[in-house]
């Protein structure tokens, strides 16, 4: 089994990262993560990139905006979290692994898991959410096995190449996480 890290981003992994976003033409991964919102075009050079994400952004004081995966060392995706309300403590969560080849073998699984590993054991947070589209099969499947139910289901509320999508709303609570450890 290849070794799955997450880790805060360095200059090669933002390196990596500028790739997936800004040069890779196929950009595979914008049909699955959030396809329904509009791609912006940037003409951000990679070393603007690299200076503009060097430092992390934390959310609370040991949470930080965005991780990133690693393969055996290699970039594999990121992580993200936001508030989706500060006042009640809701934290939302996101993963993406940009390289298709590494799809469908339960990679993007194991970087969930240990993300929600991570902001749990490092805050006091009551609850993580995850949001997605029902046409995100292995995002709802991945949810699912790191311990999220299906919380709400927003009928045709995204579309998606003309064609209409629920939105899902999936998460967990501490005790939840606390029961599967």
């Amino acid at each position: 089994m290849p070794n799955i890290n997450i880790e805060l981003p360095n200059e090669k992994l933002l390196s990596d990262l500028y790739f997936w976003l800004h040069v890779d033409e196929e950009k595979a991964s914008d049909n699955w993560n959030g396809p329904y919102f509009p791609r912006k075009k940037s003409d951000i050079t990679e070393d603007e990139f690299i200076k503009k994400q060097t430092e992390p952004t934390y959310l609370l004081e040991s949470i930080p905006k965005q991780m990133v995966i690693t393969i055996d060392g290699e970039f594999l995706g990121t992580l993200h979290a936001y508030w989706e309300s500060e006042v009640t403590n809701w934290m939302e969560i996101g993963i993406c692994i940009f390289n298709k080849h590494y799809w469908g073998k339960g990679l993007g699984t194991i970087a969930l898991q240990l993300w929600v590993d991570y902001i749990f054991e490092h805050s006091t947070l009551h609850r993580i959410g995850l949001t997605t589209w029902s046409g995100n099969y292995r995002m709802i499947k991945s949810a699912a096995k790191v311990g999220m139910i299906e919380e709400a289901r927003i009928r045709r509320a995204r579309i998606v190449k003309g064609e209409y999508y629920d939105s899902i709303k999936m998460g967990m609570l501490r005790e939840e996480w606390e029961a599967l450890r």
